[in-house]
């Protein structure tokens, strides 16, 4: 395939994703005219394009795809959840056409599907509106045409935009060339010409506009002639052309546009792969930048040594910018699901509304790349197991319509991704009865909650007494966990029966480099991520050798639980009068874990632990340091959770 074609398919794809959500918010406004009118510009430009481009298969269907909203725009057809339904399934087809490239010897092939579509197309807004008479509507439209002289260069077909306005009514072109040099001093890639066309058309304003949406670099006017209601024809034949026509007052007589030629592009699309080269390049710079201070700082020069702290400012300048152009917002996401709900509440017989919160939230491409799958499984659950059917909602006392809520927030480097529905909630004693019965618990276990709630992440585990297309064969949550977990991030699950279920995914904002706090315990080095830290203070001796066992420490009038790593690890402890320890933030709750010495600040460029290692609790990943060696990163919510987990099982 041509990379012209590989463009024209990316974009449009992007313009059917916009399209389906625009579809979904006409669907709950069908008659908001902004909504419409963005739904007849997208397929306007996908049969535009996809003629230009070779894929006239799909140019001929968006063709009668675009029939039925040009009824819709004028007031002649309504939108009706029937036309909502259809232009979806529409819209999924256009998708398919796209995977099957363009067309190899450049005519139309419609197949059955594609010719069934169109007929249901047809039929339903003849129905909605019928024929309208074109004498009802009838106008005459001037149009001044002149291309800039780059044009042709830039790939515009003056040409075809011609035909395109034969095809709205009846057209007198006349071509001006006054401005066509002598021969030799011709340039065939320069355009010279410009065109008046005189149209008759019952086609509205906004249409004859919409044939010049690729014409970026032109000058352009208009001219509406008014034709008198009815009385333009004469026994069904047009008035002589010599008939003078009156000029509408109401309309502008003309609508200059600007060249585009030379103007900045806002946007520049790149493959993912060159993001992700891109990211490597810039790890292995900064663990260069790093060799460079210890160097400078081992030499004590001071000419080395403002080299080395430029340099250092430009790398944390490059790497902002490049952790920037990765990160996304969770909106991209979220938009997605609302067709997935739409579609499941249409499929199970149930009234869902999806809200959103936090859209705005911001993680790395490839976090964002990987959510989709658990999402889906999630809110497949949520729906088919969670949501009550409108009846039973109506005779419990809840509204029909039930909610399910999809929210996003930061926590420090973390983000929160919660779904949540108003639905029955999980049954413990059903999950404990499943648990028993796979041997998945022992019989006399005496289970939190949460404990019973983590046990529906088992592969295979399922609640459902039935098996439908939705779910029930127990592969949709342990499918969650296992993305999650590649992702060094966590899955919660809150749930009261009756009330509703909430699943939280905690992961973090990127994958690639984080400021970390190097420390030290034992002889080995240690990192953490600087987003959990909030400082670090002393660790007064008689704390440590308290009799009692108390892990509090208070800092400023307020108790601070603590850990010791060394402990945590098993390294033996180091006898100093110096320790520190590092006052962390995790899930809004301080805690402090003990260190030997905090060596400083560093970039950390977070490498992936070995098959062997990556499931190791309380390590998220390792790095290289300035002097060759390698320093792992701790996971401080990992540890902490671990050691609450410790704390409620010896309760």
């Amino acid at each position: 395939m041509n990379p012209a074609a590989e463009s024209f398919i990316q974009e449009a794809r992007d313009i059917l994703d916009e399209l389906e959500g625009i579809l979904l918010e006409l669907e709950a406004q069908p008659r908001n005219p902004e909504k419409i009118d963005a739904v007849f510009r997208a397929l306007h430009t996908l049969k535009g394009s996809g003629a230009m481009f070779g894929f006239v298969t799909l140019s001929e269907f968006t063709h009668h795809f675009e029939n039925a909203y040009e009824k819709v725009r004028t007031g002649v057809a309504t939108v009706t959840p029937k036309l909502i339904q259809l232009s979806l399934s529409s819209r999924d087809h256009l998708e398919r056409m796209l995977n099957d490239g363009p067309d190899e010897d450049g005519t139309p092939s419609l197949d059955d599907e594609t010719n069934d579509l169109i007929k249901k197309i047809e039929t339903l807004y003849n129905e909605e509106g019928g024929e309208e008479s074109e004498a009802d509507n009838l106008q005459r439209i001037r149009i001044r045409f002149k291309p800039d002289e780059s044009a042709l260069r830039n790939g515009m077909r003056p040409d075809l935009i011609l035909e395109e306005l034969a095809d709205l009514g009846e057209s007198s072109v006349i071509m001006i060339y006054d401005d066509v040099p002598n021969l030799p001093s011709l340039d065939p890639t320069v355009c010279h010409i410009a065109w008046y066309v005189d149209l008759k058309t019952s086609a509205p304003r906004n249409a004859v506009e919409d044939v010049f949406i690729f014409a970026s670099d032109w000058e352009l006017s208009f001219e509406r002639i008014i034709e008198e209601r009815n009385k333009g024809l004469v026994d069904g034949k047009a008035k002589s052309a010599n008939s003078e026509p009156q000029a509408d007052a109401d309309q502008p007589v003309s609508k200059p546009s600007k060249t585009r030629a030379g103007s900045q592009m806002e946007s520049v699309r790149v493959q993912s792969f060159r993001l992700d080269e891109l990211m490597d390049q810039l790890g292995e710079l900064v663990i260069a930048q790093a060799r460079l201070n210890r160097i400078s700082s081992e030499l004590g020069d001071v000419g080395l040594a403002g080299t080395a702290e430029e340099v250092e400012r430009l790398v944390t300048g490059l790497r902002d910018t490049t952790l920037s152009i990765r990160m996304l917002p969770l909106e991209l996401v979220f938009g997605k699901f609302k067709r997935v709900v739409r579609d499941l509440s249409n499929e199970l017989g149930k009234n869902v509304t999806l809200k959103t919160d936090g859209g705005e939230t911001e993680v790395d491409k490839n976090v964002i790349d990987s959510l989709t799958e658990p999402l889906v499984h999630i809110i497949r659950n949520s729906i088919d197991h969670g949501i009550e059917s409108p009846d039973y909602r109506k005779a419990s006392g809840k509204p029909e319509l039930a909610e399910l809520t999809m929210a996003a927030r930061q926590s420090g480097g973390e983000v929160l991704i919660t779904v949540s529905d108003d639905g029955r909630g999980l049954d413990p004693d059903a999950i404990r009865k499943r648990g028993l019965e796979r041997g998945l618990i022992p019989g006399d276990s005496d289970l939190t909650e949460d404990q019973l709630f983590s046990l529906i992440f088992e592969p295979g585990f399922s609640t459902a007494e039935t098996l439908s297309s939705v779910s029930g064969r127990g592969v949709g949550m342990d499918a969650v966990r296992r993305v999650i977990d590649d992702l060094r991030g966590s899955v919660e699950v809150r749930s009261k029966r009756g009330q509703g279920t909430e699943v939280t995914l905690r992961l973090p904002l990127t994958l690639a480099i984080i400021e970390g706090l190097l420390v030290r315990v034992g002889r080995n080095s240690f990192v953490l991520p600087l987003s959990n830290v909030e400082e670090c203070v002393e660790l007064p001796p008689c704390e440590e050798l308290r009799k009692s066992g108390r892990t509090l420490l208070r800092i400023r009038e307020q108790l601070v639980p603590f850990l010791s790593l060394d402990t945590m690890f098993g390294f033996p402890r180091e006898e100093s009068d110096d320790r520190r320890v590092v006052i962390t933030n995790v899930e809004g709750r301080r805690t402090g874990l003990i260190v030997d010495e905090v060596i400083g600040q560093h970039q950390t460029v977070i490498k992936p632990l070995s098959a062997y290692h990556r499931n190791i609790e309380g390590l998220a990943g390792s790095t290289i340091l300035g002097d060759g060696a390698v320093a792992l990163i701790i996971d401080a919510a990992a540890i902490v959770r671990r050691a609450q987990s410790n704390q409620r099982t010896a309760a």
